[in-house]
């Protein structure tokens, strides 16, 4: 068993990103946090699956060149090798849940050369 409170973990880039509340060893999951017009680097998984469950806010998630506008309640899967971006196009912030699995430590690809769909 595993336990433990939001309040214990830290947003990665201070007051955004991904909040890990575990990591491994078969899945990560983490509370996503954007403030208005943050972003999120494309990049993709060569082996790890991703869910994006939309709890507060809204955000584009763009997934192999489509804009998928997202707002609460909305979920979305993104398999291995599916380019993804996400920006908070909105005024006010957004709170989604993020797995990923199966584990592995390392298995994000950037993107450097993206562009917004036109």
């Amino acid at each position: 068993m595993f336990k433990l409170n939001e309040n214990e973990k830290e947003y990665r880039f201070g007051d955004s990103g991904p909040k890990y509340l575990m990591k491994g060893p078969r899945l990560n999951f983490a509370v996503v946090q954007f403030q208005p017009g943050q972003d999120f680097p494309a990049h993709y998984h060569n082996i790890m699956e991703e869910n994006f469950y939309i709890m507060e806010g809204e955000i584009d998630i763009v997934v192999d060149d489509k804009v998928n506008h997202m707002k609460k309640g909305d979920f979305i899967h993104i398999e291995p090798g599916e380019i993804h971006y996400v920006k908070n196009n909105s005024d006010k912030k957004i709170v989604m849940i993020s797995t990923l699995g199966p584990f592995q430590d390392t298995d994000k690809v950037e993107v450097k050369d993206f562009k917004w769909p036109e």
